[in-house]
């Protein structure tokens, strides 16, 4: 006999694989914990097996629960397909397309891209969130944003998993920033030259702090993190104050001229900038118009960068 399927209660059991406890689905999704966990045990009553198992006080999935997710999740990029379809049918760009981002795109990248968006399509709505790109990834596959524009520093991997499609944009130079003459560490030219100089770096943990450590290791010291922030602007006004070194990227400049001296790092001075979209979203119509004004921002800013460095002092 055909098993009936409840594609909601299926999601549910999809959101608990993607977040970990009842708790955090409930939240995301408005229920309450007990609507959640009473959703779950009618899904095991309607399939005839067991799907969670107890795991300390919290609980997860059975084997059987992870082979039902991952049809779950066909079945899901197959319904994005048939979206893209059915916008591609319509004929025009319209609804709602959720983007999240971090800092540097944020101001660099994304008021070009709105700007063009809402000039070619107009009822095409584009909601904007500064988020952390781990956070970012994940909310992409549990669908709270439809795009996901993060960052990717050189030896670090790009593919993070087969349920996203992921796209460079860009390649952004990171360059060593020095304060001006008189302002800091005199004679210095190189990372090698600053093993005693403090720096601002991105917080402990982060992509961009491990690949400044492993920058800073390969010239032979331990960088002394006198200053951390995840805030770039914090960065180049401490370097412009003369209280710190730090690397700086190159789509920093986009709006300004550096007052600071930059130099040039060896191979493996730069980071990707990634476009990641769910499996079988990339060619949906707003994704496409999305990705394309990014891609336009992204040569744009390189000619303004380009010719806002021609000017930096030496």
């Amino acid at each position: 006999m055909a098993r009936h399927f409840d594609l909601h209660r299926l999601r549910l059991l999809r959101e608990l694989k993607h977040r970990g406890t009842i708790t955090a689905v409930a939240a995301a999704m408005s229920y309450s914990h007990s609507a959640v966990s009473q959703q779950l045990t009618v899904l095991e009553d309607e399939l005839g097996t067991r799907l969670l198992e107890p795991d300390g006080r919290r609980v997860r999935l059975t084997a059987q629960g992870e082979v039902l997710v991952e049809h779950v999740e066909a079945v899901l990029e197959r319904l994005d397909r048939a979206d893209a379809d059915l916008a591609r049918a319509a004929g025009h760009l319209a609804g709602t397309l959720r983007v999240a981002t971090f800092q540097t795109v944020m101001v660099a990248l994304m008021p070009f891209v709105l700007t063009t968006l809402r000039g070619a399509h107009p009822r095409l709505t584009v909601e904007l969130a500064h988020a952390d790109p781990d956070v970012a990834l994940s909310g992409l596959q549990v669908r709270e944003f439809d795009l996901v524009v993060d960052e990717v520093f050189a030896g670090q991997p790009l593919v993070r998993s087969t349920a996203v499609e992921q796209d460079v944009l860009h390649r952004d130079p990171l360059r060593l920033a020095l304060p001006s003459a008189g302002a800091g560490p005199t004679g210095a030219e190189r990372v090698a030259d600053l093993a005693a100089a403090d720096w601002v770096m991105e917080p402990a943990g982060s992509p961009a702090r491990e690949w400044s450590e492993r920058i800073c290791h390969a010239a032979g010291f331990r960088p002394n993190v006198r200053f951390e922030s995840p805030d770039m602007l914090v960065h180049e006004r401490l370097v412009r104050g003369g209280h710190a070194v730090a690397f700086l990227p190159d789509l920093y400049w986009v709006d300004t001229v550096p007052t600071v001296r930059l130099r040039e790092l060896p191979d493996g001075g730069y980071r990707d900038i990634i476009c990641s979209v769910r499996a079988g979203t990339s060619d949906n119509p707003s994704v496409k118009a999305t990705s394309k004004a990014l891609h336009a921002a992204c040569a744009v800013a390189e000619n303004t960068i380009t010719a806002n460095l021609a000017a930096q002092p030496h």
